[in-house]
């Protein structure tokens, strides 16, 4: 019997995913509220056979319009981040005064992982950076970072259509407002499933809360204007 433990070498790698649960969630959560501005204000579309079409491309445009300014800002909060991360490292490579890199190092953690990480390790992550023989001279996009910005992109603009698309194939308003009402409380509370079982908070409990939390929010944007 063959008792060989696999090698490192030997393990598939392990990929993180380029959006993780969080990120897909919170970005369609932002595209159904941001439709659901449009169809809570559904009365105030002008009256007439095309008033379903119009409130569709009208919740359309909108989201085309903030998934692109999204997955844009996306890109920008990536490089910015990296490019911190960049600019520590570098830092505590060059840095002669050894407790000062290490003193770098832990400043740079959560308040959550602080506590959790001695000098002794960070002593070991300052020698690692100090071995290096060179860095990266600035911040760069990788091709998951575009894959990742046309992932939030699509999330936003494919949330419209739950939303908006009863308007446009049900000419009764009153009909495709209860659809569109349903479809939506039924993606909020898929997503909030979702959620529960990323986070452990327990999927249904999440679900619910979240469909409360739309409400809510959904509420309170149009209210303010939105």
């Amino acid at each position: 019997m063959n008792t060989t433990t696999p090698t490192r070498e030997d393990a598939p790698e392990k990929r993180e995913p380029i959006l993780n649960t969080v990120d897909r969630v919170t970005e369609l959560c932002f595209g159904l509220f941001m439709a659901l501005t449009f169809v809570g204000a559904v009365k105030a579309v002008t009256a007439g056979e095309d008033a379903g079409r119009k409130l569709f491309f009208a919740a359309l445009g909108c989201n085309l319009a903030w998934g692109l300014a999204d997955a844009v800002m996306f890109l920008v909060r990536t490089l910015a981040d990296r490019g911190q991360r960049l600019t520590l490292a570098s830092f505590v490579k060059n840095e002669r005064d050894h407790a000062a890199a290490v003193r770098a190092l832990r400043n740079a953690l959560s308040e959550s992982v602080e506590p959790l990480v001695d000098d002794v390790e960070l002593e070991q992550i300052r020698a690692r950076l100090a071995a290096l023989p060179t860095l990266p001279p600035h911040a760069r996009f990788f091709r998951e970072d575009f894959l990742g910005a046309l992932g939030i992109f699509l999330l936003v603009v494919a949330s419209t259509f739950p939303v908006a698309l009863p308007f446009l194939v049900i000419k009764d308003t009153v009909t495709a407002l209860v659809i569109s009402r349903v479809l939506t409380l039924a993606m909020l509370f898929g997503a909030g499933v979702a959620l529960g079982r990323y986070t452990g908070a327990g999927p249904m409990k999440a679900g619910f809360a979240l469909v409360l939390l739309g409400i809510v929010l959904t509420v309170a944007i149009i209210a303010l204007g939105g």
